[in-house]
C-alpha cells in the first residue's frame, strides 16, 4: 500500500490540456473522489495513474516511485470500470482469481484469497455461479472482489455505479465505502455524481475544464466552496447564485432584482464588499418562504416526498432571477403564487463576478 501524487500532471490532446497542471496527494488509506462534469479531465487523471494516457509534463508518483514510464502491469494498481468485464464462461470465484492464476499463483493460494475477498465482500453463497445468475449489484462485487485478490498498492474505480439504478446504488455507495475502509488501501474515485462524492470521499476534489478547483472534506466544500463553481456544483439542489448590487453605508444594502436587502455590518465583515456588483449565493434550504421580504412568484414545485423545491422568480422593475427554495413536504404553494422570501443571512456567500472566487477573507 502507498500513497499516490500528481504533481504538475498535464495532458494535452489536440494542442488542448484535457489535464491542467493537476497537483493532487492521496494519503496511503485514504478514500479520494474526483468529481466534475463530464469533460473536466477526471476520467483522465484516472487513466494517467492506471499507465493507460501517457504524460505529457508531470510527474506521477505511488509511493516513493516516479511512475511516468512504468507499464501497468507493473504498477500495482487494480481498475474497477463502470462495465463489469466479467468472463461469461467462467464462475465466480474463476473470474475473481483469473488475474493472480496469469500470474503464477498456486491453486492453495488463489482459493484462500478468493475466500476472503468473497467474504468481505459478502459473496462466499455465490462462487460458484455465472455472471448470468448474478444482480447487477453482485456482478460489481465480483468486478471489485477481481481487484482485492491482487492485493493492490491502490485501487483506481471509474464511475463504477453508472449501470445501477437508483436503489442498488445507494446500497452499493454504502458497500464500497466499507470495503475501502477494511482494507485501507489508498483509492481514488472518479464520478460526475455529486452524491456519491459528497457521501463516500474522505476528501473531494473537484474538477473543471481539467483544472483542480478545490480539494477539501465533503463538508468543507458544501460550508466553504472556493469559487462560484464548487458552489454551484457540489449541493442538491445546488446554491442559488444571484448577481446583486453593493452598496456600503454602515450597514450593507445588496440590491438583487431590483429589491433591497440589508446585510448587518457584522455578518458583512468576514467579506471583502465594496460598491459594485457581487455574486451572491445561498443554499435552498437556507430560503424561508412567507408572507414579509423580497416579492417573488412560484413557477412550479417538485414535490419529493420528504420535502418540496419551490422554483420561484424575482421580479421587480423590470429585473428577474431565479431560484429554488426548499418547503416542507406537505406544502400549499402552488405555481403561480405571489408570496414573499427571506434568507437566512448569516450563511450566504458571496463571489467575485469576474473570477468566480469567494470573497470571504481567509478563503
Amino acid at each position: 500500500m502507498a500513497a499516490i501524487t500528481f504533481d504538475g500532471v498535464t495532458k494535452i490532446f489536440a494542442g488542448k490540456p484535457a489535464v491542467d497542471s493537476l497537483s493532487l496527494h492521496i494519503d496511503d488509506g485514504e478514500f479520494m473522489v474526483l468529481v466534475g462534469p463530464s469533460g473536466c479531465g477526471k476520467t483522465t487523471a484516472l487513466r494517467m495513474l492506471a499507465g493507460l494516457e501517457e504524460i505529457t509534463t508531470g510527474r506521477l508518483l505511488i509511493g516513493d516511485q516516479v511512475v511516468n514510464n512504468v507499464l501497468p502491469k507493473d504498477r500495482d494498481v487494480a481498475m474497477v470500470f463502470q462495465n463489469y468485464a466479467l468472463y461469461p464462461h467462467m464462475s465466480v470465484a474463476q473470474n475473481m482469481g483469473f488475474a493472480l492464476k496469469i500470474r503464477g499463483e498456486s491453486k492453495d493460494v488463489i482459493r484462500s484469497k478468493v475466500s476472503d475477498a468473497a467474504e468481505i465482500l459478502r459473496l462466499t453463497d455465490y462462487l460458484d455461479r455465472r455472471p448470468r445468475a448474478l444482480s447487477g449489484g453482485q456482478r460489481q462485487r465480483v468486478a471489485m472482489g477481481r481487484a482485492i485478490v491482487r492485493s493492490p498498492q491502490a485501487f483506481l474505480m471509474d464511475e463504477p455505479l453508472s449501470n445501477l439504478d437508483a436503489k442498488l446504488r445507494v446500497e452499493m455507495r454504502l458497500e464500497i465505502a466499507r470495503i475501502q475502509r477494511l482494507l485501507g488501501v489508498a483509492t481514488l474515485y472518479v464520478t460526475h455524481d455529486q452524491v456519491e462524492a459528497m457521501t463516500m470521499g474522505d476528501r473531494v476534489a473537484v474538477m473543471r475544464d481539467g483544472q483542480l478547483q478545490q480539494v477539501a472534506r465533503p463538508q468543507d466544500l458544501y460550508d466553504r466552496p472556493a469559487n462560484d463553481f464548487v458552489a454551484g456544483f457540489i449541493g442538491s439542489p445546488p446554491m442559488n447564485l444571484l448577481r446583486a448590487g453593493v452598496a456600503r453605508d454602515g450597514d450593507v444594502t445588496l440590491s438583487i432584482a431590483g429589491q433591497s436587502v440589508t446585510l448587518p455590518e457584522r455578518l458583512a465583515s468576514p467579506y471583502h464588499l465594496a460598491n459594485g456588483e457581487v455574486t451572491f449565493g445561498i443554499r435552498p434550504e437556507d430560503i424561508v418562504v412567507g408572507a414579509t421580504g423580497l416579492r417573488a412568484r412560484v413557477e412550479r414545485c417538485e414535490a419529493l416526498g420528504a420535502e418540496t423545491l419551490v422554483h420561484l422568480s424575482l421580479n421587480a422593475k423590470g429585473a428577474s432571477q431565479h431560484l429554488v427554495a426548499k418547503a416542507g413536504p406537505r406544502t400549499t404553494i402552488v405555481a403561480g403564487d405571489d408570496l414573499a422570501v427571506t434568507f437566512a443571512l448569516e450563511h450566504a456567500h458571496f463571489f467575485d463576478v469576474t473570477s468566480g472566487a469567494t470573497l470571504r477573507v481567509g478563503s
